[in-house]
């Protein structure tokens, strides 16, 4: 660790949560290590955290810390050297029609209301407070470091909604949701080719996708963009295959 990142990591402290059901594997506990306190971490500390393979949710910062189970991977794609796939190469035609704005991050109703039924189809939940507006503003809206909104229309209607953060070697991809009433757009696959072109234009070497877990499903559209890096070790390191 080099005398920078000592000092800035100095500010904050890290405390372990206790275990809570893994929202991946189904049956496995799981534990994070969080960064405390959230007021101090600022865009110079959340950068080594985020390079350590931390991730933002809301005003926290984590990384899982499960101590049976190592399955959560940090991945980054290598941006600049980022090359479309034939099936990404069709997806980019569609992304050509799309109007795309990047806005504060900010409450918007639209955006919410977009939010709602992104999960109530994706992620449906028997818990009613995943549609609660506080809780949405709890998980996306509050941030401590430089964060934006990334918002693409079709002919003026939302498409897609992406929260990013800023950091000094890339974006850092916080989530993203979108219109799934017709999921031959591919329209997440969409948003992640855009924001690799937004890394080319400025010149940013990565972009974050958080965890990469082998054996989830959900997961598997992150390793369809190449290449990329998995930490592995602490360390990170191109993938080969």
């Amino acid at each position: 660790m080099s005398y920078l990142e000592k000092k800035v990591l100095e500010e904050i402290q890290f405390y372990v949560t206790t275990k809570y059901a893994c929202g991946y594997l189904t049956g496995q506990e799981a534990q994070s290590i969080v960064a405390t306190p959230y007021k101090n971490i600022n865009s110079e500390n959340f950068n080594n955290l985020i390079n350590k393979g931390f991730r933002r949710s809301g005003q926290y910062v984590y990384k899982p810390n499960c101590k049976s189970c190592s399955a959560c991977v940090p991945i980054r794609l290598l941006a600049q050297n980022f090359t479309p796939s034939k099936s990404q190469k069709r997806v980019r035609k569609y992304l050509n029609k799309l109007t795309v704005k990047v806005l504060p991050l900010a409450f918007d109703e639209e955006h919410y209301e977009l939010y709602v039924q992104y999960q109530n189809k994706r992620h449906r939940n028997t818990n009613e407070d995943e549609d609660d507006i506080a809780d949405y503003n709890d998980f996306l809206i509050k941030s401590n470091v430089n964060s934006k909104i990334i918002e693409f229309r079709l002919d003026n209607e939302l498409k897609i909604v992406s929260i990013i953060d800023l950091v000094n070697d890339g974006i850092s991809a916080v989530y993203t949701f979108y219109d799934c009433d017709n999921n031959k757009l591919s329209l997440g696959t969409i948003s992640i080719i855009w924001l690799l072109d937004l890394c080319k234009r400025e010149n940013l070497k990565f972009l974050y996708l958080g965890y990469w877990i082998n054996e989830s499903q959900k997961m598997k559209y992150k390793t369809n963009f190449k290449p990329y890096e998995l930490m592995i070790e602490g360390i990170w390191q191109e993938a080969t295959s």
